[in-house]
């Protein structure tokens, strides 16, 4: 994720102001809170989370289905 130095908000600005981070994410569609200076939260829209966790569930998928066409022969032996 590239990080626009325009959504940096400090956790002291986010607690006083919450509507501004809300505009930040609907504007470029994710703000950066830094506690001490340093980044430590990513507030993202919702349907942005819904995709990662769509595409996490897909890469758990893909090695689930290399592993098993790996060990084929073994699982089919087991079943036997």
């Amino acid at each position: 994720m590239k990080v626009n130095i325009n959504n940096l908000v400090s956790i002291s600005e986010a607690n006083q102001n919450f509507s501004k981070v809300a505009r930040l994410v609907d504007e470029n569609g994710a703000a950066i809170i830094l506690k001490n200076n340093v980044p430590r939260y990513v507030l993202i829209e919702y349907s942005q989370f819904q995709k990662e966790q769509i595409s996490d569930d897909e890469e758990v998928d893909k090695v689930a289905k290399r592993i098993l066409s790996k060990y084929m022969k073994a699982f089919e032996e087991l079943a036997k």
